[in-house]
């Protein structure tokens, strides 16, 4: 298990920012693209390095024992502050930038502080898992971890403080995403607080090595999980939405494409498959392949006028709901037409009139062809009259 938490937690931020990369290289000047993947490569980049082996690579190659440490800080530092800063660019409003540069300025301090207080310090034997205990009564050291410590503390405060008081005012996806965000960094405190109370312990002769070595790499690697799950959500969320009123706009669909199945194959109407097989592409196809049978019916005046009156007539005695008096009218009339079709005989009037045998509009709203799928897939209101037509007797769905 050494350093698989690490390295999963890394792999994971990774996946974040692969799936961003493709919208920071078209924005790059956006300073919340920015902002969100310095966060998420930081993030990756501190688990990276925190991983005993990594460690050992550091040490071993710069041949300086527990160099490993302060630059595991500094990164831990400055992904505390990117993260911080991700918030301040998303929210907007005024003073952005001056909160911003004041966030960045304040821990590249921090950063050269650690720095400086490591050169000053002495660790001359490498501790891979337990540094911040096994030193932390060592002049300069102690303060290095304790500084880092305090600052990574802070940052996450005060990132969870600023989301949850922003999804007070937010609804939705948005709102879902930040209380994500809030939940992982109020995680992610645990990583900071358990090595403080491990450090503070050892000061008092106690040995709690297990807070440093177990409870904090786990505490910051779900902390970082939720994290970057709260910053995906609102900008996937809305894709998803869009997918599931996709499919689910598809599967209603299928009794009127059903019912125009024989139309479509006969006149060989319906467009191919997409090999792209995603809800938006099949919705399409489906829709196309409705719309191309509802097109040539329409053109051979096959809607009959007086199918469409009755059916109507008898879904208002049934129910005062225009809308589904009006999509059983136009299932009925689609029923009629199709038995007409498939009979070979022609209408023998216009369906409205007036010379055009128009009464569908040209290109029918989706909602509407779902309310006229939903009564044919019902079938009582199409089955509630039997309307004899002039050359057809009983047309069956009527």
């Amino acid at each position: 298990m050494s350093g698989l938490i690490n390295y999963v937690s890394c792999g994971v931020l990774w996946l974040g920012l692969g799936a961003k990369m493709p919208d920071l290289i078209r924005h790059r000047r956006d300073p919340f693209l920015c902002a969100l993947s310095a966060t998420l490569a930081l993030g990756a980049v501190c688990f990276l390095l925190g991983a005993p082996p990594t460690v050992g690579a550091i040490n071993r190659l710069s041949g300086i024992p527990n160099l490993a440490a302060p630059v595991t800080y500094a990164a831990i530092t400055t992904y505390s502050a990117s993260s911080m800063v991700l918030v301040v660019y998303w929210r907007g409003g005024p003073n952005v930038r001056r909160m911003a540069r004041c966030w960045m300025t304040g821990y590249a301090v921090v950063v050269v502080a650690l720095a400086a207080l490591f050169a000053l310090g002495d660790a001359p034997k490498e501790r891979r898992t337990d540094f911040d205990t096994y030193y932390s009564t060592t002049p300069y050291t102690t303060e290095m971890i304790v500084l880092y410590l305090v600052a990574h503390l802070i940052a996450v405060i005060a990132t969870a403080t600023a989301t949850l008081r922003w999804a007070r005012d937010v609804h939705g996806w948005l709102r879902a995403g930040l209380l994500t965000m809030a939940v992982g960094t109020t995680i992610g405190t645990g990583y900071s607080i358990s090595k403080l109370v491990a450090v503070v312990a050892y000061w008092c002769g106690r040995d709690w090595s297990a807070l440093v070595t177990q409870v904090a790499p786990a505490a910051a690697g779900l902390g970082a999980l939720l994290f970057v799950t709260g910053t995906l959500i609102p900008l996937a969320g809305p894709r998803l939405t869009a997918w599931v009123l996709s499919w689910r706009i598809y599967v209603r669909l299928r009794p009127l494409e059903g019912e125009l199945d024989d139309v479509l194959t006969r006149r060989n109407l319906r467009v191919p498959r997409p090999s792209w097989v995603s809800p938006a592409a099949l919705l399409m196809w489906r829709q196309t392949s409705i719309l191309n049978a509802l097109g040539h019916l329409d053109a051979a005046a096959l809607f009959d006028h007086d199918v469409y009156e009755d059916a109507h007539e008898a879904a208002l005695l049934r129910s005062a709901n225009s809308e589904q008096a009006q999509a059983a009218a136009w299932a009925a009339v689609i029923a009629a037409a199709v038995r007409v079709e498939r009979s070979g005989q022609r209408a023998l009037a216009p369906a409205d009139g007036d010379g055009d045998g128009r009464m569908l509009p040209e290109s029918p709203e989706p909602a509407a062809l779902v309310h006229i799928s939903a009564a044919l897939a019902a079938s009582g209101a199409v089955m509630a009259a039997r309307i004899t037509r002039r050359g057809v007797h009983d047309v069956g769905y009527l």
